[in-house]
């Protein structure tokens, strides 16, 4: 993961600069600018540049792959006719560069954002830019934003379920996006808007697809979901030596990690789990027994009001709200993802986006009895990026951290939203819920305990939340931490 801005208008070359040492965080292995031309391995600090100019882009890289045929490498990237700037992962990458080599392309091609640049261009040599970008994401698998230009035309992307975010704003002077809302407040810009999940906003003017992902209506056989969770686990650790785990000792982490360690059978593939709660809280608990079950190593957050205390500011900010429970599922992500980085680690996994998929939340019982949940699922999933999942990116963002969603894969999705509802609840009185997942789980190896545990909403399970208002908030104005 990176962080990736951009400016469009009448502006100094130094703006770009002020925008990405906002966003340094997310990217502090290198930066790069285009300014006219391309400069790779700049100095933020040192770097300057006053004169004029129309449009430029900017780069923060996280560095995450490194071996003979896949490198996270700097960037802009370009070919003789485009620029482009890419924030995310491809997990078809070897496909794409396979795909780019039968059709004729011979550049040497070793990076994500080098695979998408040389497809945009290979359809732009017959189509014009938007119908390229649009050929292009029909084939890319992952989780992304990127912005690619012809020396014409501006084009901006987002990926299907909004895993990664993409801001932008506009005045009468200036179009500005960037991965984090500060990035544009930087330079002036207000009126922030996001860029919609499956969106493509081509020379100013918002695109939405024939079809979003969430409305697509397809025959949904339950026999097929554990072997595309594994598949989507797989794609997200592919590469990689060692993995975190935002773990809870529930179900959907606990799944998540046993799937884990069935492929560190096969690849060699260091697994650690981390738990974040007050002392005694029930996830701390559940993580603990979970944790001996899979026979994995847990480091634990033990979480106090001090440390809360000394960390609201800067997550409430970058989360930009106020709202207790965003704050609080915040908290617990900025910890877990604190002690990631500490050990070194460069990428998570988390369970987001299975209480939506497979009905976890209490409130769907209701939807279930009046014959709703399937329309609240597909509702609260085409929402999830801005209630959940810029929230969370900001949060493990904040340490250099990129989380991977393996229950956000956009097949298993689509899979999963076509499953009948009394797969998902199996009555009114289905206190449990997520039957199908929870048996899948158990059935897979988990034991009864773990399977079949109560959910319990991270703020409450940590304990976080209990803090905050029985200690915090009486004497703290969080909304003081907002710009």
């Amino acid at each position: 993961m990176c962080s990736i801005v951009g400016l469009q208008g009448n502006f100094k070359g130094n703006e770009i600069i002020k925008m990405l040492k906002t966003s340094k965080n997310r990217g502090p292995d290198a930066s790069g600018v285009f300014l006219g031309d391309i400069k790779l391995d700049i100095n933020l600090d040192e770097f300057n540049d006053d004169n004029d100019y129309e449009l430029a882009f900017g780069h923060n890289l996280l560095s995450i792959y490194d071996s003979q045929t896949r490198v996270s490498k700097p960037q802009p990237v370009s070919t003789d006719n485009l620029i482009l700037v890419f924030n995310g992962e491809l997990y078809n990458f070897q496909t794409m560069r396979n795909f780019l080599s039968k059709v004729g392309v011979e550049a040497e091609i070793t990076s994500d954002a080098q695979a998408l640049v040389y497809l945009i261009d290979f359809y732009a040599k017959k189509l014009d830019l938007l119908k390229a970008v649009q050929s292009a994401i029909r084939l890319i698998d992952g989780d992304y934003a990127f912005a690619v230009w012809d020396g014409e035309n501006l084009a901006i992307a987002r990926d299907p379920l909004g895993v990664k975010p993409l801001f932008y704003a506009k005045n009468d002077d200036l179009f500005g996006f960037a991965s984090t809302r500060q990035s544009l407040k930087e330079v002036g810009l207000a009126d922030i808007n996001t860029l919609k999940p499956e969106h493509i906003l081509f020379n100013g003017e918002d695109i939405a697809p024939a079809q979003a992902l969430y409305e697509k209506v397809l025959e949904g056989d339950v026999t097929k979901i554990d072997k595309m969770l594994r598949l989507s686990v797989l794609k997200r650790v592919d590469g990689l030596s060692e993995i975190g785990v935002i773990f809870s000792g529930g179900l959907d982490s606990s799944y998540l990690a046993l799937l884990l360690k069935e492929i560190s059978e096969n690849i060699p593939l260091k697994i650690k789990l981390y738990a974040v709660g007050a002392k005694d809280s029930k996830d701390v608990e559940a993580a603990i027994y979970a944790s001996k079950f899979l026979n994995l190593e847990l480091e634990i957050c033990e979480v106090t009001e001090e440390l809360i205390r000394e960390s609201l500011p800067q997550v409430v900010k970058a989360i930009g709200d106020d709202n207790l429970m965003k704050v609080g599922v915040g908290l617990t992500t900025y910890f877990a993802t604190e002690m990631v980085a500490r050990d070194g680690i460069k990428v998570a996994i988390s369970g987001q986006g299975a209480d939506e998929l497979f009905g976890g939340y209490k409130r769907y019982l209701k939807s279930f009895v009046e014959g709703t949940l399937n329309y609240d699922l597909r509702e609260d999933m085409s929402n999830m990026y801005h209630v959940n999942l810029e929230r969370d990116d900001a949060c493990s963002m904040l340490n250099s951290v990129e989380l991977r969603l393996p229950f956000l894969d956009k097949k298993l999705v689509e899979l999963v939203l076509n499953i009948p509802d009394n797969k998902k609840i199996v009555s009114m009185h289905d206190d449990m819920r997520k039957s199908i997942l929870r048996k899948i789980a158990f059935e897979d190896g988990l034991n009864y305990d773990i399977a079949y545990r109560p959910k319990k909403a991270a703020q409450y399970g940590t304990g976080i939340d209990k803090i905050l208002r029985k200690k915090i908030i009486k004497d703290t104005d969080l909304g003081s931490y907002l710009d």
